[in-house]
Formats: structure tokens, C-alpha cells, sequence
């Protein structure tokens, strides 16, 4: 059974949101403040974190800050509506997703099982090769692993799965509306900038910006020497 922490001080979300993913087969724990956020987040027992982002003794920026040196746990940011700034700093920070508050549990059960879908492959589809190699980077599908010139590439796992997706397509224009279904398992929101912030932060820690080009009006190209 797949474990989701949920670290958020609404009481009354919390309660709804864990009687919703427990009748959908999912064990929820929850925490109401950012410090026991952070200890059950780095105990490594959950496979999906949903945190929000204020919250007392410490907020939802600042536990992802502190646990993202240490942990790779997926992560989605409950956000205020319309807030983008938090969102954007969330993902240039390491969340894999954000669901804006106030919460739906569905379109928040959907964002954790497209999760739970991309990261607990254990075996790859047939035909699937068991690395993606190009331009010094290799990627590891089954093991969730990843290289750039024989050293050790951390992503978190919506940057791997984009990774991925651009890499099997090496040479090739992808759009973002492929991207987001095929990375994110999800349709492309209009005004939705995570697909570009990710992107970003790909290129930072690929250390080559080059490797990965904007098309504008298309989408994004991994180039392949």
C-alpha cells in the first residue's frame, strides 16, 4: 500500500483529504506544522509528500529546502489560488507538482497517482531500452537513475520523467502539451508554467544550458551529438 504524508495545519482539510485517499487504498499520515514535516519527510516512509506552503514554525518553502539535500520523495505544494510566485519558487526549489488551494481530493488523488504511475515502475515496457543514452547523459529508467559524464545526476522525479521524455525523442522538437501528458500524466493547463520552471532547473544541473533548446511556438529539443 502506497504511504502519502500529508503536512498541512488545516485540520479540516487534512481530516477530508485523508478519509478521501484512504477509501482509494492509500495509507494517509499527517503532521500540522513544517518542523514534524521535515522528521517524517527524511524518515523515508512515505512515496508521495503533499505539503503546503504556509504553515507554522516553519513553512512549506523552507521544509523543502531542508529536505530536498537529503530526500528525492515526490512532492506536491498546496498553493493559495493565484499565488504563482509560491509556485514557481516551489518548483525552482525541487516540487514535483502544486495543486492550488482550496483543494479538490480528486484532481489531488489524480496528481498523486500519476505520480505513484511514473516513479514505482519497477520493470520497463517491452522493447524499452534499459538506458537512454546521449550527448553524456544516461538515464537508467528502471532504476530511476541518472548520469552527465559518468557522475551522478540528481533529479527529482518530475525532472527525470521530463528528462526522459526529451531524451527518447533526442534530436527531435517535443512540445509541451506532449511533455506534460507524457511526463506529468497530465493535459497541459492553460498558463501553466511548471513544464518551463523544471526545464530550467534541468539545465542548471545538467550544466550545459545548451543541451536542451527552447523551439518557441514549439516546444522543447534535447540535442543529440
Amino acid at each position: 500500500m502506497n504511504r502519502i504524508l500529508l503536512v498541512d495545519d488545516d485540520n479540516l482539510l487534512t481530516e477530508l483529504l485523508t478519509e478521501y485517499l484512504s477509501a482509494e487504498g492509500l495509507e494517509v499520515h499527517s503532521v500540522a506544522d513544517g518542523e514534524a514535516g521535515v522528521k517524517e519527510i527524511l524518515s523515508d516512509q512515505y512515496d508521495v509528500v503533499v505539503l503546503d506552503s504556509m504553515m507554522p514554525k516553519m513553512n512549506g518553502l523552507d521544509v523543502l529546502k531542508n529536505v530536498r539535500v537529503q530526500n528525492k520523495v515526490p512532492v506536491i505544494m498546496l498553493t493559495a489560488k493565484g499565488d504563482d510566485i509560491d509556485r514557481i519558487i516551489g518548483l525552482e526549489m525541487g516540487a514535483d507538482d502544486y495543486v492550488p488551494k482550496p483543494c479538490q481530493p480528486r484532481e489531488l488523488l489524480a496528481r498523486i497517482n500519476a505520480i505513484l504511475r511514473r516513479t514505482q515502475q519497477i520493470n520497463e515496457p517491452n522493447g524499452s531500452p534499459n538506458c537512454i543514452a546521449a550527448s553524456g547523459v544516461t538515464l537508467y529508467p528502471s532504476k530511476r537513475q541518472a548520469t552527465i559524464d559518468d557522475e551522478p545526476l540528481e533529479l527529482t522525479s518530475t525532472e527525470f520523467n521530463l528528462l526522459e521524455v526529451l531524451m527518447r525523442h533526442a534530436g527531435q522538437v517535443v512540445s509541451k502539451d506532449t511533455l506534460s501528458l507524457e511526463a506529468l500524466d497530465r493535459k497541459l493547463a492553460k498558463f501553466d508554467r511548471s513544464i518551463d520552471v523544471h526545464i530550467s532547473s534541468i539545465r542548471h544541473k545538467l550544466g550545459n544550458p545548451g543541451l536542451i533548446q527552447t523551439v518557441r511556438g514549439l516546444g522543447y529539443l534535447f540535442v543529440k551529438n
